[in-house]
């Protein structure tokens, strides 16, 4: 089974490899050793430089991930790649500060990040004064990154949590419209139910009295009491399938937005108009069981659905392999009701590397 990913997944994608590329602004630091090894830093240093940058390049993209996840600080991380910071600020070798400040940001607050970042541009810039070497050029590239850096990777977060905290209440609000909807079915199997109750169990109990004295008469209330209960298992039955029942074309506009906003773009031809409503609602049913399918177990790009004359084909791009078999309370429980009024409804991949699900119902 394929897992599509959701909107939020791909947001997540964008905001981690996005905070990776903000990382990147220590890889200057190999062409720094680069340069220092052609002016003849002996080469054992310069590969122990190399060593050290490419421990702090793995580590630099762990701690926005676990930001992002929620979790504890990654302490060992940034005590690691803090003591590289040292090892290699001793060695007039600045292009890993602003990194390592964007990695410490989220774990700490905002005015220490802030003293930190001032206090590293100061400090180095001062060292750099200190050798007798013009600091324009370094207080310039090294606040710009610094801020970058930090800025970048703080912003990033930002974004998530929103993204996320949008995403939830998508979600909650879908749960909330379920919920009301089971609620509305409740009441009304209550209010439906609660007086058909109350009247057979009143009739009832007088049958009992009566019985004794008059038979006949009591048998008279038992038979009410047997229509009064054929008429309430009607009843139930009515507002059950009014329930059931699903509007072919607001489940087709529905259906497309949500494919839509996930990336499938999707074609809709439907002649809807003389179908009966039998049909109408055992097509939607099927469109609605179609749409999960490639939400949930495809990768498609492209859906297409046409209807005339009662026959409904649903197809898309997104198989990779073969089907499996059809789940009993899904595409093969649909098939059992599509036959129980003389249909048809296959379901299977094409040729052409698609996936097509027809169902052809009587008219």
């Amino acid at each position: 089974m394929i897992r599509r990913a959701t909107k939020l997944d791909k947001i997540r994608w964008v905001i981690v490899y996005s905070t990776d590329f903000i990382n990147l602004f220590s890889f200057f630091g190999y062409y720094d050793l680069y340069v220092r090894w052609q002016m003849g830093v002996p080469w054992p240093v310069v590969l122990a430089g190399v060593a050290l940058l490419v421990v702090f390049n793995v580590l630099a993209t762990r701690p926005h991930r676990v930001a992002m996840r929620g979790g504890r600080r990654p302490t060992a991380t940034l005590a690691v790649t803090g003591v590289i910071i040292l090892v290699m600020s001793a060695a007039f070798f600045m292009w890993a500060i602003p990194t390592w400040l964007g990695m410490l940001g989220p774990f700490v607050r905002r005015r220490t990040i802030v003293i930190l970042s001032v206090l590293s541009v100061v400090l180095f810039n001062l060292y750099v004064a200190l050798q007798g070497v013009p600091i324009w050029g370094t207080l310039l590239v090294q606040s710009v990154f610094t801020a970058v850096s930090v800025v970048g990777v703080l912003t990033n977060l930002w974004l998530w949590r929103v993204a996320k905290e949008a995403y939830e209440g998508q979600e909650a609000q879908a749960r909330l419209a379920v919920s009301e909807e089971r609620l509305r079915f409740a009441r009304d199997l209550n209010d439906l139910l609660g007086q058909s109750l109350t009247d057979i169990a009143a009739r009832t109990e007088g049958a009992s009295r009566t019985l004794p004295a008059d038979p006949a008469a009591a048998a008279e209330e038992m038979f009410a009491v047997r229509d009064l209960a054929r008429r309430s298992l009607r009843e139930v039955r009515s507002v059950v399938q009014s329930y059931r029942a699903v509007d072919l074309d607001e489940m087709l506009a529905s259906v497309r937005a949500v494919l839509e906003a996930a990336d499938v773009r999707c074609t809709v031809r439907a002649e809807t108009g003389s179908l009966p409503p039998e049909t109408r609602t055992l097509l939607a049913t099927v469109v609605r069981e179609g749409t999960t399918n490639v939400l949930k177990h495809s990768t498609a790009g492209r859906c297409t659905i046409t209807i005339e004359d009662g026959v409904l084909e649903m197809s898309n791009d997104g198989v990779s392999g073969p089907a499996g078999e059809h789940a009993p309370n899904g595409l093969a429980g649909l098939a059992q009701r599509v036959r129980a009024v003389g249909g048809t409804l296959e379901a299977a991949p094409t040729h052409e590397g698609g996936y097509l699900l027809r169902a052809a119902v009587p008219a």
